[in-house]
């Protein structure tokens, strides 16, 4: 029978990343940036399990998908070709009060009204105006705002630029990943000998001049995608982007996520070239908001590149004589939104030895540590000595860390809050009979293992 399940509030999930060393707000010595923060000693490590088991569903155990690294940077036509320098933005208002900005979306959809993102411009400011005496400012709670306008959300940069004059010819800091791969079509075509239907993997950061970043790691300026692009055949395409839905929908069931922690929701405005779009939501601490998307996007991005650049980018089968610009179906996550799913789905407050406790359950592959190694005593060296010995011996294949830091039952909490799956304790029988104790994170229950056999015990 599985345990009853509430979502910690995300003050909850804040602190705990705060005090273990999983999320620090950045430039926090010169009071925060709004937008941007750091992954700790435990982030980083988590952040990277994340990366390196999304590559190995998507990638390795995939046998038409290969990986791609491209770029932060890209030619200035790349974002005017994909439409981001006319229409990539986000509908802004202004309190003339405190001059505070906003996304109207935002401020729409917290007063109980629909909004969507992809809204025109003359649209959402006719459902502002409805709703303007039920809308107090963020920050002063006067209702006195600006009509809704538009705000690019490119960040540009003076790149290779010289003149001091940003406006002429901008470079821009990518608002998304995928452009490098489908910059990198027909590269990837020539060189390796992928035939479609193929993917194009990829992990890097993007940014996004955020009007008002919010919910904690949910919304940054600076994050980072993962991101899968599909390349197919027009016919295929609807039957390949369902069985893609399918797919990705078990990859989270599989990270061990609660089935009623994930929704299925559909785009209602499509963007004209799309042809679909699903969300997969996930139940954040402030709601079921948005986890990963998954769309079929046409041969909108390829067709447009081929026109900007001149260079051909169509696919010729070979083998039945046709010659087409592929259609794609998109997967595309974000690293710091299944971090912080992560933080939320596994966090845990439980009873053990009659005291309450945080354990943090994370599956074995994304656990920051997975091993703890203890010495019962810290001033005997003889149980020190040890256990240094087994730490150097198991950190050679198991990411693993030492302490001696305050007593046992301390140890243990602060490897639950860290979410480490065993600790070893050397104690004074380790000299009699060759054998340590196992400690289990989830039961704490332990158990007398030979140190010969740890390694394979504490593997998985």
């Amino acid at each position: 029978m599985s345990e009853p399940y509430t979502t910690p509030t995300l003050d909850t999930i804040v602190a705990l990343a705060k005090r273990r060393g999983f999320v620090y707000p950045s430039s926090e010595i010169y009071g925060g940036f709004v937008g941007l923060y750091d992954f700790g000693p435990y982030g980083a490590e988590l952040a990277q399990n994340i990366r390196n088991v999304w590559w190995r569903s998507m990638v390795q155990l995939e046998d038409n998908i290969v990986g791609l690294d491209s770029a932060i940077f890209t030619h200035p036509k790349v974002w005017v070709a994909s439409g981001h320098v006319g229409g990539f933005s986000d509908p802004l208002v202004e309190c003339r009060e405190c001059n505070t900005r906003s996304r109207a979306d935002h401020l729409i959809e917290a007063a109980g009204a629909f909004a969507d993102e992809k809204m025109g411009l003359d649209e959402i400011n006719t459902v502002f105006d409805e709703l303007r005496e039920k809308i107090p400012c963020p920050n002063c709670g006067k209702k006195n705002f600006t009509p809704v306008r538009t705000f690019n959300l490119l960040v540009q940069s003076n790149l290779g630029n010289f003149s001091e004059d940003w406006t002429q010819d901008p470079t821009y800091l990518r608002g998304e990943t995928c452009q490098g791969i489908y910059l990198n079509f027909k590269n990837v075509l020539d060189t390796t000998r992928v035939k479609v239907p193929f993917g194009i993997a990829q992990v890097g950061k993007a940014f996004r001049n955020e009007i008002a970043p919010r919910q904690y790691i949910f919304r940054k300026r600076e994050f980072e995608q993962m991101e899968m692009q599909l390349f197919v055949h027009p016919t295929d395409a609807m039957t390949l982007y369902e069985e893609w839905r399918t797919k990705r929908m078990q990859y989270y069931l599989d990270l061990g996520f609660r089935p009623e922690n994930l929704n299925w929701h559909e785009h209602e405005n499509l963007v004209f070239y799309a042809k679909a779009a699903w969300d997969i939501e996930y139940r954040f601490p402030f709601g079921f908001k948005e986890l990963e998307g998954v769309h079929a996007r046409g041969d909108y991005d390829l067709t447009q590149h081929q026109k900007y650049s001149g260079v051909d980018l169509s696919y010729f089968d070979q083998t039945t004589g046709e010659r087409y610009v592929p259609h794609v179906v998109e997967t595309s996550v974000g690293v710091d939104r299944t971090f912080l799913a992560v933080m939320t789905e596994f966090y845990h407050e439980d009873m053990l030895g009659g005291e309450s406790r945080i354990v943090m359950r994370f599956p074995y592959n994304l656990a920051p540590i997975k091993v703890a190694v203890f010495p019962l005593l810290k001033n005997k060296p003889e149980l020190v000595e040890k256990a240094r010995a087994i730490y150097n011996t198991l950190k050679q294949t198991i990411r693993c860390e030492f302490d001696d830091n305050g007593n046992i039952g301390k140890r243990y909490r602060r490897q639950d809050e860290i979410g480490t799956p065993y600790c070893v304790t050397i104690d004074f029988d380790t000299e009699k009979d060759d054998t340590v104790t196992v400690r289990h994170r989830d039961t704490g229950e332990q158990s007398r293992v030979p140190i010969p056999e740890l390694q394979r015990v504490l593997s998985s």
